[in-house]
């Protein structure tokens, strides 16, 4: 028998995305109904001129979230969002979730029924319908696990592949709000431990701390795509990041990107706050994530079918892959735009709330 020892690889070392293409790259689609695997927002899977999409969300405690300030009925209405923006990603309507939980002993029945009704309130403003799950222990803290499933025309679904030299690159919404409001949030956090009898003061910032702790996905713009018979050539939700985000549309359409720093868009508020924390705004912007707004590319030629919808920003070009991927700040400035987004697999510490 040989002595020698397996070499051992860090999960930390691959990230994320390194490591599903590891596991799932050997992988291959076994049924003709699948038409996208591994690799987007959402599988796709063909029946007819229809095709559905399904995509799936853990959010573990103490990593996605710090029930020291965010309230059971958010984070339940937040974990249906997050799953519902996968949904719009591809182009799609959400159609129905599933729920699975795993708790301790920690946690009453009061706190869970506390949980569902941010559920419900979510299933019933995105108009799906909650249609199974499972429940089962955890040795400490939350686990909560989302399947979202979506329905769009076969004609219609939007990969992440599909961006092309000379498409123009739009956003929805504002980005770095999420971000900031969560500095806010653990500022506060760090201030109550400090001094129990404090109460919180989050200023003037609504809008950033609901960011964060209450996103909304753009079923809105999904309608109005439809509506003015636009079909994007390529689209992501920005969970992790813009640059992040850029880099994987980039990377699947084997194309680069030219972003103006002018025409990212940034709630006044987060600019304010950004400065007030002696942070770069468009820094914020770029690596936040948890804006859950959709970053998408279109063909020029569908430029007015855009430009006068409301929440929606063209902010750059698609050029080729060799001009790589980069930044045109206000200052005249052109720098490279590296993937720095959220990373799941950074160590965090456990959390030790104790909820109702």
């Amino acid at each position: 028998m040989s002595d020698e020892k397996k070499a051992r690889t860090e999960i930390q070392s691959l990230g994320e995305f390194g490591l599903i293409e590891r596991l799932t790259k050997t992988f291959r689609p076994n049924q003709k109904s699948t038409l996208k695997a591994v690799g987007d927002d959402a599988a796709v899977l063909e029946y007819g001129d229809n095709c559905l999409v399904v995509t799936t969300d853990m959010f573990v405690e103490g990593i996605h979230f710090d029930l020291m300030y965010s309230p059971l009925k958010h984070l339940g209405y937040k974990s249906i969002a997050a799953n519902v923006s996968d949904v719009c990603a591809m182009n799609a309507v959400p159609r129905q979730v599933t729920v699975s939980i795993a708790i301790s002993n920690r946690f009453s029945v009061e706190a869970l029924e506390e949980l569902y009704d941010g559920i419900k309130a979510a299933c019933s403003h995105y108009k799906v319908d909650l249609v199974g799950g499972d429940t089962t222990s955890s040795n400490k803290g939350l686990i909560i696990s989302v399947t979202a499933i979506g329905e769009t025309e076969k004609s219609s679904v939007t990969f992440r592949s599909g961006a092309k030299v000379g498409d123009l690159i739009c956003c929805t919404g504002d980005l770095g709000a999420a971000y900031l409001g969560l500095q806010i949030l653990e500022r506060e956090k760090q201030i109550y431990l400090a001094n129990p009898g404090v109460q919180p003061d989050l200023g003037e910032r609504n809008h950033l701390v609901e960011k964060i702790l209450k996103p909304e996905a753009r079923t809105d713009m999904v309608a109005a795509f439809r509506k003015n018979k636009l079909i994007p050539t390529s689209m992501i939700d920005i969970s992790d990041g813009l640059a992040s985000e850029i880099h994987h549309i980039c990377s699947q359409s084997n194309v680069g990107a030219y972003i103006e720093e002018s025409g990212v868009p940034i709630h006044p508020d987060a600019q304010m706050q950004a400065i007030d924390f002696g942070l770069d705004p468009i820094t914020c912007a770029l690596s936040g994530g948890e804006d859950y707004e959709l970053l998408f590319t279109i063909d020029p030629e569908d430029v007015d079918k855009v430009k006068f919808l409301p929440d929606i920003y063209i902010m750059g070009e698609v050029v080729s892959k060799e001009e790589g991927i980069r930044l045109h700040t206000k200052g005249g400035n052109i720098h490279p735009i590296t993937s720095i987004g959220w990373e799941h697999f950074q160590p965090t510490p456990n959390s030790d709330q104790n909820p109702n």
